[in-house]
């Protein structure tokens, strides 16, 4: 029984949730109701991402360098999710048989932008939660037997790697890798060490079109034409891609590819999705059985169907994906090369080491260096205690600098003249 004490504890606790949630709507009222009008681009550009940029509710006086973990979502995502919440909790469907659990419906509308934002059919796409999942559904879904090989390089994400790992320890699978220079020089070396790391016996090519350890941009279309002319199968693990850069899988020419559009597209946290070339769709067995598991006419829509799900979250995924194409992707790419460009040539200049790839075609919204003898745990943590700068990297003295299109030039100059401060400082420490 709740008694009065906990009774108004409780009713403290409730008020306070809702004046969050007002606080929340008020900031969101705020924000500018439409893009900035294009011809601002051309006229002053930085102006023009100035503008932008109040379309997200990052503090003005924070900056966010860390896009590659997750990415903030704009005003018009945000609404769309809470939108998709006030319409699902009304429970007042039409046909009685129809209740807002989600988990075992085609969910076209919002398979239909995604698959053209990312150039593939609506059948080879399955909306999931993340890349992750996705990856996991590939290395389960495969038939291999004891002894085959899975071929990857050294720069992947856990999500990317242990599903594999999993396999090998439980069924046999061996989990090879080849090692990635820091920095990859060219396309050459990193198609050359696949092609010598091949035996009779590797079943699958598995790597990240942009790792997330440095950043590098992989030569996906030449890594899987060289998995298809030896038999392979390709999968690709996209999660940094749709947002960053422009995307077409039926190009690429993968097998199968994961994504989270949570990082650059900003979509709504839990958004992703799985894609599966037509023709492969038959020879993956699901991970989660349920209705509709075993029924080829569902294609890929078989992989979503995984019981309840969270279909607000998909009304920002499609919110997401208007407010990239309301912007452009050309010119959100052409923005993420030139920040990350900048900040990797001011870094370099500073005395870091480039872990990005000199070649421009492979590197894009990620510049990652090497800062030794600076340790990455106390610099991440200097920095977002004293100048509200969120960064993150990798043991012992990497820094992995992601640059949004909302991250401002005046931004960046910040950051590095904060971490010329850090650096004084522990010389004369």
């Amino acid at each position: 029984m709740l008694d009065r004490r906990r009774f108004l504890t409780a009713g403290a606790g409730f008020a306070a949730t809702l004046a969050f949630s007002h606080e929340l709507l008020a900031q969101l009222q705020n924000v500018p109701s439409s893009l900035p009008n294009p011809t601002l681009f051309v006229s002053d550009e930085e102006g023009y991402w100035t503008e932008l940029r109040k379309q997200f509710l990052i503090p003005e006086d924070e900056i966010y360098l860390n896009n590659g973990t997750v990415g903030s979502s704009p005003a018009p995502v945000l609404k769309a999710v809470f939108d998709g919440y006030t319409s699902t909790e009304k429970l007042d469907e039409t046909d009685p048989e129809d209740y807002p659990i989600w988990g075992y419906g085609p969910w076209n509308e919002f398979r239909d932008p995604l698959a053209a934002f990312v150039g593939c059919n609506r059948d080879e796409i399955a909306l999931l939660r993340n890349a992750t999942e996705a990856n996991s559904y590939i290395a389960n879904g495969l038939d291999l037997k004891e002894g085959d090989e899975v071929l990857m390089t050294d720069q992947e994400h856990p999500g990317g790697e242990h599903p594999w790992n999993l396999r090998a320890k439980r069924y046999g699978i061996v989990v090879k890798k080849v090692t990635l220079p820091r920095p990859v020089p060219n396309a050459a070396a990193v198609l050359n060490l696949f092609s010598d790391a091949i035996t009779p016996r590797t079943r699958v090519l598995f790597f990240s079109h942009i790792t997330t350890v440095t950043g590098v941009v992989l030569p996906a279309k030449e890594l899987c034409a060289l998995a298809r002319s030896k038999g392979i199968i390709s999968a690709v693990d996209g999660a940094h891609v749709p947002g960053m850069m422009r995307l077409n899988l039926h190009e690429l020419g993968c097998d199968m590819y994961s994504s989270s559009p949570h990082k650059w597209l900003q979509a709504a946290k839990g958004s992703g999705f799985l894609y599966v070339r037509d023709e492969m769709i038959d020879r993956l067995w699901n991970t989660i059985a349920t209705e509709g598991w075993n029924d080829p006419k569902l294609r890929a829509e078989r992989f979503q169907r995984i019981g309840s799900s969270n279909v607000p979250v998909l009304c920002g995924l499609r919110a997401a994906i208007a407010f990239a194409n309301a912007i452009g992707m050309e010119r959100i790419e052409r923005r993420h090369r030139q920040s990350a460009d900048y900040i990797l040539k001011e870094m370099v200049q500073r005395g870091a080491t480039s872990w990005t790839s000199p070649d421009a075609a492979l590197r894009c919204g990620i510049a990652a260096v090497n800062v030794a003898p600076i340790q990455i745990t106390e610099i991440e943590n200097w920095m977002w205690k004293n100048k509200k700068i969120r960064i993150r990297g990798g043991a012992p003295s990497k820094i992995r600098l992601s640059t949004p299109y909302y991250l401002l030039r005046k931004d960046v100059d910040r950051y590095l003249a904060a971490f010329d401060e850090f650096r004084t400082m522990k010389r004369t420490s």
